[in-house]
């Protein structure tokens, strides 16, 4: 198994053990413990599904897994279990801005989308992406 690969942990794994389904038909499935750390891996990476690595099964598998779970709430009641553990109450949030914005994202600020968040000087102001004529650099003395 590669370095990078990402896997649940036995004790991560019993945690999540009883809020999964039951054997639902005769026919065994996947390991849930393969399957739930290739879902997370995929997610995780941003990649298509066709592009998990073969190591979590097929990739048919796991969509098939994320794609029936999620319909019969499987995930929401995991995030409950888990949140309900920790310190904080309240609303729990998942924030995965972090992987890309909209194209149109951009041009908020020159639409004034966005209010000053400072009171200082030229804090409204957009930005210009090359320095003024008087600006000497502060590298030179």
């Amino acid at each position: 198994m590669p370095e990078h690969d990402f896997w649940l942990s036995d004790a991560q794994f019993a945690r999540l053990q009883p809020l999964l389904p039951g054997k639902v038909r005769s026919v065994p499935r996947v390991d849930d413990q393969k399957v739930i750390s290739g879902i997370i891996y995929v997610i995780r990476y941003g990649l298509k599904w066709r592009d998990a690595p073969a190591c979590y099964g097929p990739h048919k598998t796991l969509y098939n897994r994320f794609a029936r779970w999620g319909r019969a709430g499987v995930f929401d009641r995991i995030f409950q279990a888990l949140a309900a553990e920790g310190a904080a109450t309240g609303t729990v949030m998942i924030d995965s801005t972090h992987r890309g914005a909209h194209r149109t994202a951009a041009s908020l600020l020159k639409k004034g989308g966005f209010r000053a968040a400072s009171n200082a000087p030229g804090a409204s102001s957009t930005p210009s992406s090359t320095p003024s004529a008087t600006a000497s650099p502060s590298c030179c003395g």
